[in-house]
């Protein structure tokens, strides 16, 4: 007899807005008792023109920490569960938990605390909506006292506290350090801790369910009715997310990854479509050439001249050395002979802007240094693109069919992807040329 299977489920805010979703969330546990383990994210909005109970509970910490007014916004928070408690006659109460939670704001107990109170009670309506034994993350998701997260320790504390639980919910986007202070994962870490989640338990599966039917092959609200990716590797998934693809977050690749398991990209709103199936590789004969066409805006570009460079050892190691000791982290670094530029988001530089000239002037001494503060970065990604001729081609005659003017080109060293540097308001018109040039 074979090993039962384990499917680690994870639902996004929109999944969990109100008493209706959660109905939807139960129906889709029961219809696979694999389903065994279950990471909530905060509700999200209900409509179009409705907020988040994270972003609510922001504002309802910095009016309380400013000594504001902020039992109004409390009070809304507090109503959103209370209309799921109601709905669904649930036997919890969260009163106990709000007197908590209030009188820890106006002692600043800090924003991530604040934070991470939307997942925590959603958490704890869901376990009791389903009869799931509910299981703190603050107890099994470490960070150090400095905010750093502790993937080791997270791994063993999770699967010490799940090995003998046969079905939970373990709330997402935070832990805390062992002195008990919260920390989280950046926003839509979420996901994140389901990746955590799958590794811990050894999990066959990963299920990621959201309001979208799968990756799209770019960013809906700028291509309309985009194509659907049906399968992609963990490296094409990561390279999207960091280029500013939203279905998932960039970091929950890591967990899953080394230890083999599948990603499952699923509508909650629609269990029945197939979704987008992510895993280590795909057959050459399923590899399609562009799997994603992504991007983000606002970067800025460091031009570095410096005669004979090519020449001189160790310009490089003083160039990088001059980022790291202003702490920033960099985007691309494409060159010439003569030539290299730096690219970076521009709040950083604008932020660090006198410190980082200063210390480029003194390391390198370079005949010139310009600026270009005007830099929109667009990724065409897909491991297909290596095998099939003419792509770069096409890429940059649609650009040019569509006088989008290149500042930045650079091909990834894995072959799989290309970037390049536009001007910002040429960045929406720059994805749809490549989308129809490309994949439509």
């Amino acid at each position: 007899m074979g090993k039962e299977q384990t499917i680690v489920a994870k639902f996004g805010g929109s999944s969990l807005a109100d008493a209706g979703q959660f109905r939807k969330v139960k129906e889709i546990l029961c219809q696979n008792p694999a389903r065994r383990y279950v990471v909530p994210s905060a509700p999200g909005k209900r409509s179009r023109d409705d907020v988040k109970v994270t972003d609510l509970l922001y504002t309802c910490y910095e009016k309380a920490s400013r000594g504001e007014e902020y039992r109004t916004v409390l009070k809304k928070i507090q109503s959103r569960y209370q209309e799921i408690i109601d709905e669904l006659k649930l036997s919890v109460s969260l009163d106990d938990e709000f007197e908590m939670m209030e009188q820890a704001f106006l002692n600043r107990a800090g924003e991530k605390y604040a934070a991470s109170r939307g997942e925590y009670l959603n958490g704890i309506l869901l376990a009791d909506f389903l009869g799931y034994e509910f299981v703190d993350s603050a107890e099994v998701v470490r960070f150090d006292r400095n905010g750093n997260f502790e993937s080791e320790r997270t791994n063993f504390f999770l699967s010490d506290r799940l090995i003998n639980i046969e079905r939970a919910v373990i709330p997402g986007f935070y832990g805390a350090d062992d002195a008990g202070n919260i920390h989280t994962f950046s926003r839509g870490g979420s996901d994140v801790t389901g990746a955590l989640v799958a590794r811990a338990v050894c999990a066959d599966l990963y299920e990621n369910w959201t309001d979208v039917s799968g990756f799209l092959l770019t960013d809906p609200s700028i291509v309309d009715h985009p194509k659907k990716i049906d399968t992609m590797t963990y490296s094409e998934l990561r390279e999207l997310s960091y280029r500013g693809a939203t279905v998932l977050h960039e970091e929950a690749v890591f967990p899953v990854r080394r230890e083999g398991i599948s990603i499952h990209i699923r509508n909650t709103n629609r269990p029945t479509e197939k979704g987008t199936l992510i895993c280590s590789s795909i057959a050459p004969e399923d590899e399609v050439p562009i799997t994603g066409i992504a991007g983000k805006q606002n970067f800025v570009a460091i031009s570095i001249a410096k005669n004979r460079m090519n020449a001189q050892v160790g310009f490089c190691k003083r160039l990088l050395e001059a980022f790291e000791e202003n702490h920033i982290a960099f985007e691309h670094m494409p060159s010439g002979i003569d030539t290299i530029c730096v690219i970076l988001p521009r709040d950083v530089y604008l932020e660090k802007k006198e410190a980082v000239m200063a210390s480029l002037e003194r390391l390198l001494a370079p005949d010139k240094i310009s600026v270009d503060e005007d830099m929109a970065l667009v990724t065409v990604v897909g491991k297909g693109m290596r095998s099939v001729s003419g792509i770069a081609a096409r890429f940059f005659t649609a650009l040019g069919n569509a006088s989008v003017n290149i500042k930045m080109i650079d091909m990834g060293s894995n072959e799989i992807n290309c970037t390049v540097g536009v001007s910002n308001k040429d960045f929406e018109t720059a994805i749809r040329a490549l989308y129809y040039a490309l994949a439509a």
